[in-house]
This record gives C-alpha cells, sequence and structure tokens, in this order.
C-alpha cells in the first residue's frame, strides 16, 4: 500500500468518520463566560429561595379548622376539649418555627401549649396550609 498523499482521504478516515476538532481558545472561554454567567444568576435565586422560606407561614390550625383546639399531641380536637389548646388565631413564619424546633419558644406560648403547636405541625400533611412551608424547614441546604 501506498502512504495517502496530501488532500487525498485515507482508508481509515473516508467522510464516514467522526470529527473530532479541537475546540478553539476562543469557544473555551465563551463557554467559560456562558458557564460562570449561570453561576451569577444561580446564586441569588438561591439566596431568595432561603429567604422566602423563613418568611412563609404555617397557621396553627389552619383556616379550615380555625374553630377546633389543638391537643398536647398535635391532633385536632372539638372546642373545649380539656387539656387542649385553642388555635393562635395567626400563622407563625418559618422562622420562628425553625427557631422553635431547636428548643426556642414559639411567640406568645406557655411550654405545654408549644409543644402542642409543634406537634401539630410536625403533624401537617399535603393539601394543608402551612405544609409546603414546612417541609422546606425540612430541606438541607
Amino acid at each position: 500500500m501506498s502512504d495517502p498523499k496530501p488532500g487525498q482521504d485515507s482508508p481509515e478516515t473516508g467522510d464516514d468518520a467522526p470529527s473530532l476538532a479541537v475546540p478553539s481558545r476562543r469557544q473555551l472561554l465563551m463557554g467559560g463566560a456562558a458557564a460562570a454567567s449561570a453561576i451569577v444568576s444561580i446564586r441569588p435565586a438561591l439566596a431568595n429561595t432561603a429567604a422566602s422560606v423563613l418568611n412563609c407561614t404555617i397557621p396553627v390550625p389552619d383556616q379550615g379548622r380555625a374553630g377546633n383546639f389543638i391537643a398536647p399531641n398535635g391532633q385536632l380536637v372539638p372546642a373545649g376539649t380539656p387539656g387542649a389548646y385553642p388555635g393562635t388565631g395567626r400563622s407563625f413564619t418559618g422562622e420562628q418555627v425553625k427557631q422553635a424546633l431547636r428548643g426556642r419558644p414559639l411567640p406568645g406560648t406557655g411550654y405545654e401549649q408549644n409543644q402542642a403547636y409543634l406537634n401539630y405541625i410536625r403533624r401537617l400533611q399535603r393539601g394543608t396550609s402551612g405544609f409546603t412551608c414546612y417541609a422546606s424547614l425540612q430541606m438541607p441546604r
């Protein structure tokens, strides 16, 4: 066999062979600039998400069950049930709940009432007002 001459295709590198083009320096720099731009735009979005999690609210109990009391185990019980606590009539922020889960009391509550409210919050189910806020507090950062 003879060696291929310049401009002549060799049998190994015909038209069907994949092109292994090496990116130019300019292409690499443009790719790096795009990646840096993505990082700059993603970081503020993550910071805004963290801030919104702490500002979300959890009603105790939600408006649909506002007439009920909260038992020490966190279950909703009929109003006037002995040993149960009336709802707060207000919502707690994600930051207040996060601090309470770490040992600080919820604003305006005594120890046992605080524990009942926290048990209620821990029992929140999907579709209940405040569930998304509580679930987002559980996400690692």
